[in-house]
């Protein structure tokens, strides 16, 4: 069934920090490869102008994109209207609508970059005016801060839009090397017939930030680490590492095996979770007073289907560690007998790490002989960084806002897998035990390496040569 693409892309929050850091130069390298073809309509409660919004967007892509190109900028810019106005006053929607059919836009795309508290406000505001008809809206994370609020906020949504027209965005599912996952999984015969738990014996997945808070210790302080990345980003590329092949190209095909994931997934154990905190963390600018907020997390999860069964999950996430980078690597079984040096030597069992950031790429750890007399066995990689390979890729806004413009939701997290995820840590929220402090540039609490025991401890990310502490 075609899908009208979108005719106007209206930005509420047009003049805040994501905006500023993410949408607008996405906007532009959309318009710089002629994607975007619709007028832009800012809406905030700010009093500027068009020029205003115009010269905020102008600065934000200057700083983003240092070697913009003037003309391609300029007509970008152009593109550009404000409407002012207070959410709560039904005044500034019908400014809105007026603005929409004056640009002659049927099918306009509405992008919620402001805080989840005001959803409620806008979706009422645009559904009072009429715009949700033919239209789509794109929700910026967190959906939610627990099952119920999640719930609640879907119950908000389905009451303008169907299922159908609601984007959620979760930028790791625009990432290039997250994708990537799925390529590697179904486009090479040779993995498929070893990815289940007769050769895989365990899989992990980092995501390590080597800063802290960055000022944003307010907003940090009510959510933690958690329900900033791990319900959502982690959880997402552990359902691309243990999904089934989709039966089809159709984007419910693919989201329909990743809810199938979660569905199999056991609800966390509180047991399974080791919660960090930075020293230094308290001292932030909006962290409360003696908060037991974690900003590092490490977790062990377990999926019973026929593929996964009895192969632990391993996740750990933080803030202040020793790199930023994140990765997966999946560690496959110990050959039964070693037949090699004589002095007792064993082979790290083979395994395979996916470079999910800032080098993305892949590498898979093989034993070869070491030189001399002995047959002992030394770890060689074999590795490809998919930049100098495949050459440079698109951003995740740009290609997220693509698609919602195209009406393409595979992208896109869906009703049942939110709320599936939310089931899986819910009880981590329910119960989640005591946090304990590490330092800054360390690999987070000492009790954490015990989540890793069944692996044989953790993998340090390869960007790293920092022992892994």
């Amino acid at each position: 069934m075609s899908v009208a693409r979108g005719d106007a892309l209206v930005l509420f929050g047009a003049t805040g920090d994501l905006a500023r850091k993410q949408i607008f130069p996405a906007l532009y390298r959309l318009a710089a490869r002629g994607r975007l073809d619709c007028p832009v309509v800012g809406v905030a409660a700010t009093a500027w102008n068009h020029d205003q919004l115009r010269d905020y967007a102008r600065a934000a892509v200057e700083r983003a994109v240092p070697d913009a190109d003037e003309a391609a900028l300029a007509a970008f810019l152009a593109r550009l209207a404000m409407v002012s106005g207070d959410y709560r006053d039904p005044e500034a929607f019908r400014t809105l609508a007026t603005r929409l059919a004056e640009a002659g836009a049927g099918h306009p795309v509405h992008y919620l970059a402001i805080p989840p508290s005001l959803f409620e406000t806008v979706v009422d505001g645009l559904a009072a005016v009429g715009l949700q008809r033919g239209a789509r809206v794109v929700v910026e994370k967190p959906f939610g801060r627990d099952l119920a609020s999640a719930r609640a906020l879907n119950e908000v949504l389905h009451r303008a839009f169907p299922e159908s027209a609601i984007f959620r965005i979760d930028h790791y599912l625009g990432k290039e090397a997250v994708e990537n996952l799925l390529v590697y999984r179904f486009g090479n015969t040779l993995l498929e017939p070893v990815w289940n738990r007769r050769y895989v014996s365990s899989i992990q997945v980092t995501m390590a930030e080597d800063f802290g808070v960055e000022g944003r210790g307010g907003f940090y302080d009510s959510v933690g680490a958690v329900r900033d990345v791990v319900q959502n980003h982690l959880l997402q590329v552990v359902a691309l590492l243990a999904m089934e092949p989709p039966v089809s190209d159709d984007p419910d095909a693919l989201r329909d095996e990743k809810v199938k994931v979660f569905r199999a997934m056991r609800p966390a154990d509180p047991a399974d979770l080791v919660r960090g905190q930075y020293r230094g963390y308290l001292d932030e600018p909006g962290v409360a007073p003696g908060s037991s907020v974690e900003t590092f997390v490490a977790l062990r999860l377990h999926i019973d289907s026929w593929r996964w069964a009895g192969v632990p999950f391993l996740v750990r996430a933080g803030k202040a560690l020793p790199v930023t980078a994140l990765e997966a690597v999946v560690e496959f079984q110990a050959p039964p007998r070693l037949l090699f040096s004589p002095d007792g030597c064993q082979p790290h069992p083979n395994h395979l790490r996916f470079r999910l950031g800032r080098n993305d790429g892949v590498t898979l750890r093989m034993e070869a002989k070491q030189p001399g007399e002995h047959l002992t066995s030394r770890g060689v990689d074999l590795g490809m960084d998919f930049k100098h390979v495949l050459g440079t890729r698109l951003g995740a806004y740009e290609r997220l806002l693509g698609d919602a413009l195209d009406g393409n939701p595979v992208r896109f997290a869906r009703q049942d897998g939110v709320e599936a995820a939310w089931r899986i840590v819910q009880p981590l929220l329910d119960a989640p035990g005591p946090v304990h402090t590490y330092p800054t540039g360390s690999w987070g609490p000492a009790d954490a390496a015990a989540i890793a025991d069944v692996a044989g401890g953790w993998h340090a990310p390869e960007l790293t040569t920092e022992p892994n502490r």
